[in-house]
């Protein structure tokens, strides 16, 4: 039990009633569960908690990946409800193909539609109930890091941490895994669900990766996310603008991806954690553990001219299989044009009718000479009227 509990540890920020997980494992395997609301595009940032949901299912422990379609709709609109059900069946898609990328075997991996059990009646009664027991402020205190911030909010933001709460014990799990930007919902659940006649959970934490530029990864930053079915030179072009300062660790985007996706990745794809820089005319420089790479990094050793490159080879190698999955699966094809449908081509400008006035001949022609012949010759030489409304402008006033 404490070599599983180890791994679940590994890279974790922090975990709340670890306790509670102790008790929960002596009675048979650890319940997991991970909630994602189906919204934007996956994009490589979703490496870092499924390589912990990677370790969890080598720990033994049975993970239960929701796939938030109500959430996604709760969240300031951020997936129209027509789209929900073909952006949850995309990510079931990514995440599969994510795990398998790194070798992790899926058996004790569950996926659970929100909808398919959020909607019942005892559930809606339960969330009634706490609506009962939590108060605006609060509910509104929980969902700050995580639900969209907007003036003159909807009512859904307060509802969205409620439920995640409920789903806690409608999932039936021992521990509910999530980023540290999620600790006001966690400690929402341990607060509240007792109230209302339910047991608390445990409650495992990531820290939060930024982004490729430095501050957190968006979907929305074109520019600091790498989709997971970008190509290869699109990811070069991408860490080419990477915020990778020389001598500076704190903040360092590429640095942190190293540290949480490609040493953990080494090690569950290949049984050992090994991260190789390659160095022109000298020996490459071979890392197992993120703290010499720091320090390398701190004392210049390991430059950013050194570093990128290392990352976007080992990156793109990550995103092969996945890619590969993708072009040789029809269905998944399928479902992308449905869950994300290109936006409609700009409306077709019209070409305006040149309005080359009366006077412009249309049945006539030149000679060289410069007198024209035609059917419209009187109307070029002379105008319609023969030339007396011509003359008759021309007459001065006495």
């Amino acid at each position: 039990m404490e070599k599983q509990l180890e791994l679940i540890r590994t890279n974790l920020q922090e975990v709340l009633n670890e306790e509670i997980m102790v008790e929960a494992m002596k009675k048979g395997p650890l319940i997991i569960y991970w909630g994602t609301a189906t919204t934007g595009r996956p994009h490589a940032g979703y490496f870092v908690p499924c390589l912990k949901i990677a370790q969890f299912l080598q720990a033994g422990c049975h993970v239960k990946i929701l796939l938030a379609d109500i959430h996604g709709f709760l969240d300031n609109l951020k997936a129209p409800i027509d789209l929900v059900k073909f952006r949850a069946e995309y990510y079931k898609f990514v995440i599969t193909s994510l795990l398998k990328a790194v070798n992790v075997p899926i058996e004790k991996l569950e996926f659970v539609l929100g909808s398919s059990y959020q909607l019942q009646p005892d559930y809606m009664m339960d969330l009634l109930r706490l609506t009962t027991a939590v108060t605006e402020h609060d509910a509104k205190k929980a969902g700050a890091e995580v639900v969209k911030q907007v003036d003159n909010a909807p009512l859904s933001g307060l509802i969205y941490p409620l439920m995640q709460a409920l789903d806690e014990q409608y999932l039936g799990v021992d521990a509910q895994f999530g980023g540290v930007d999620q600790r006001k919902i966690f400690a929402l659940a341990k607060d509240v669900l007792p109230r209302i006649g339910y047991k608390e959970r445990a409650h495992l934490m990531n820290p939060m990766v930024p982004g490729l530029q430095g501050g957190k990864m968006s979907a929305s930053d074109p520019d600091s996310k790498i989709d997971l079915l970008d190509t290869a030179d699109a990811v070069r072009k991408k860490l080419k603008k990477a915020f990778a300062p020389p001598q500076q660790v704190e903040g360092n985007g590429v640095l942190s991806f190293t540290e949480f996706v490609l040493l953990p990745a080494s090690s569950l794809k290949y049984g050992e954690q090994k991260f190789i820089v390659e160095r022109r005319d000298q020996e490459p420089l071979v890392y197992t553990n993120i703290e010499a790479m720091q320090k390398d990094y701190l004392a210049d050793v390991l430059t950013p001219q050194l570093l990128k490159p290392a990352v976007t080879e080992a990156l793109v190698a990550l995103l092969e299989p996945i890619q590969a999955d993708f072009q040789a699966s029809q269905e998944w094809k399928d479902i992308e044009i449905k869950a994300y449908p290109p936006p409609p081509p700009p409306p077709k400008k019209e070409k305006k009718k040149k309005d080359k006035g009366s006077f412009y001949p249309k049945k006539v022609e030149a000679k060289p000479d410069g007198h024209v012949e035609g059917e419209d010759k009187a109307k070029v030489d002379v105008g319609e009227d023969g030339g007396a409304k011509a003359i008759e402008n021309l007459k001065i006033d006495k």
